[in-house]
């Protein structure tokens, strides 16, 4: 229910917002869980919003009277009075009680309150946000990851099909049909693609240390199998542009944002009106121990009293117009992040359009690669060719090949973003209200500790 949500954790399975379940990937499935548990970024932006919620309640106190008690005793020796030596030692017993209560007329606790409700609503917004960008992050690390892998299974493959062709080679050129230039050639482009497989290891082990670090795990004893499973982009439902403003957490941030700045301003013209206190005090008072606690002990006082500033050297007036500069920023900061996202989402929208596109072709390039090393490959055999027409189709063949990975890697990269760009299935109504937000955290929660 409501009355049980708490930061850092969705209000409702409805809430969660499972994007990356999408794309159907298990091991992805368990990392981004790791995400939501371990992320130290997340960590963080959840106590940001207890800080938030305690606020909230700090400025809800203020509509209560503040009650004290001092109870004191007094032992005091008085060398004179009344121009006369007197020498006299006595014990003060006190035990005072003061209350005062400032009533909000002007509305300054009221605008305090409410700026910090707007407040701790831009915190619950700001958390969602950085739980998302988290998220996307690993998961755009994971796809890049495993064009690493699907890159290494290409490379090895073809370095099998390279040790084949120079034995080939060698072959032919014991039997003079070819020359050692041809067996050279052979030897060097063995060589250079070894090379290349080895070095995928480095950019790999860097994605890797990454998704250890999104997922709150020491990158020394992290590890990610290699899985060359390169994944089709799931459906996305893109909606109106419109529903955009209520999907995205850094929108609903900027909004609250606007109207806590709104609210500083009600809270800095209050600051032109008189501030009313009403005080009292009673409690008992003796000088003996035996009458202390007795009804005639009785002390009291009660009256309001009165402050205003008369001048200030304008302090006041530019303290209102600061705070009216900052809503005019923030005003302008939310305008520019909704122009923000909706070019994220016509980008990679964009992107997943053309890209569909350059998968086709270029899946049709390495079609066409690929029957030219067969004929490359016949003809060099039957003696027509030199090796350095096989030489070009085998170079022509795994560049294509290594191109239709990076597209398909860039595919998914877009989806990932683009799922991104649409607020990863949260909506502004999750956003707890100010009621929820000022509730206390009951003692030994998780979130109290």
């Amino acid at each position: 229910m409501d009355g049980d949500w708490k930061p850092g954790q969705p209000r409702d399975d409805a809430a969660r917002g499972k994007w990356w379940e999408k794309f159907s990937d298990a091991r992805l499935n368990e990392l981004e869980e790791r995400v939501e548990v371990s992320n130290q970024n997340i960590a963080a932006a959840a106590a940001n919003v207890l800080a938030a919620r305690a606020m909230i309640r700090q400025a809800r106190a203020q509509y209560l009277p503040t009650v004290a008690g001092d109870p004191s005793i007094t032992n005091s020796r008085l060398s004179t009075g009344f121009g006369k030596p007197l020498g006299i030692t006595y014990t003060n017993y006190s035990l005072p009680f003061e209350a005062s209560w400032e009533p909000d007329l002007w509305g300054r606790i009221r605008a305090t309150a409410s700026a910090n409700s707007f407040a701790a609503q831009a915190t619950v917004a700001d958390l969602q946000n950085v739980r998302l960008s988290a998220q996307a992050e690993l998961a755009v690390d994971y796809y890049e990851l495993r064009a690493q892998d699907s890159l290494k299974k290409l490379l090895d493959s073809t370095v099998g099909a390279y040790q084949e062709a120079l034995e080939l080679t060698r072959n032919l050129s014991k039997a003079g049909v070819c020359d050692d230039e041809a067996v050279a050639q052979a030897e060097s482009q063995l060589k250079a693609t070894l090379a290349q497989d080895t070095n995928l290891g480095v950019l790999r082990a860097q994605y890797e240390h990454s998704i250890a670090l999104l997922a709150g795990q020491p990158a020394s004893t992290f590890t990610v199998p290699v899985e060359s499973i390169m994944a089709s982009p799931p459906s996305i439902p893109v909606g109106l542009p419109a529903e955009l403003l209520e999907r995205r957490p850094d929108i609903a941030a900027a909004e609250r944002a606007v109207a806590q700045a709104n609210a500083q301003i009600d809270l800095a013209r209050t600051a032109f009106f008189p501030a009313i206190t009403l005080s009292a005090s009673a409690g008992l008072q003796s000088l003996s121990i035996a009458n202390w606690l007795e009804w005639p002990s009785r002390v009291w006082s009660v009256g309001p009293s009165l402050a205003q500033t008369i001048f200030d050297g304008g302090l006041r007036k530019a303290t209102v117009q600061q705070f009216q500069a900052s809503y005019d920023q923030t005003v302008a900061n939310y305008r520019q992040t909704v122009l923000t996202a909706f070019q994220q989402v016509e980008d990679n929208l964009a992107a997943l359009s053309t890209l569909k596109q350059v998968i086709e072709q270029q899946d049709s390039a390495v079609e066409s690669a690929w029957r030219n090393l067969q004929v490359a490959n016949v003809r060099y055999k039957a003696g027509i060719d030199p090796y350095l027409n096989v030489l070009a189709a085998q170079t022509a063949l795994l560049a294509g090949q290594q191109a239709a990975v990076t597209f398909r890697m860039q595919q998914m990269v877009a989806s990932v973003q683009l799922i991104k760009a649409l607020g990863g299935g949260w909506d502004a109504s999750q956003i707890p209200s100010p009621k929820e937000l000022g509730r206390r955290i009951p003692n030994g929660s998780s979130e109290e500790r």
